[in-house]
């Protein structure tokens, strides 16, 4: 092994880090406004599932960018679910189906 990062894992690191961080408009939306009535539950779980099978993926492989780009957005969309549950609010009258 030379040390050297092939193109492919150059490719990989980028494509994590563009994936990674477009999540951070979205915390950021919902940190300052203090709402994320319109996040899905199930959509980010869903999500967070099919990001969890990544990281396990990466790991199996040995896939740095793999690993590091799934840690990192994991992290993230969980801290979206936590806003949505810090920041809920009481429904509305005849708005009280909260679907997911």
């Amino acid at each position: 092994m030379t040390g050297s990062v092939s193109l492919t894992d150059w490719v990989g690191m980028l494509a994590g880090t563009l994936t990674t961080i477009a999540f951070v408009p979205q915390v950021l939306k919902i940190w300052l406004t203090k709402s994320a009535d319109d996040v899905s539950y199930l959509m980010f779980a869903i999500f967070s599932l099919g990001v969890i099978l990544w990281l396990v993926y990466g790991i199996e492989l040995g896939a740095m960018p793999i690993v590091v780009a799934n840690i990192v957005t994991l992290v993230l969309s969980l801290l979206v679910v936590a806003l949505k549950v810090r920041y809920r609010r009481p429904p509305k009258a005849g708005h009280d189906i909260d679907l997911p």
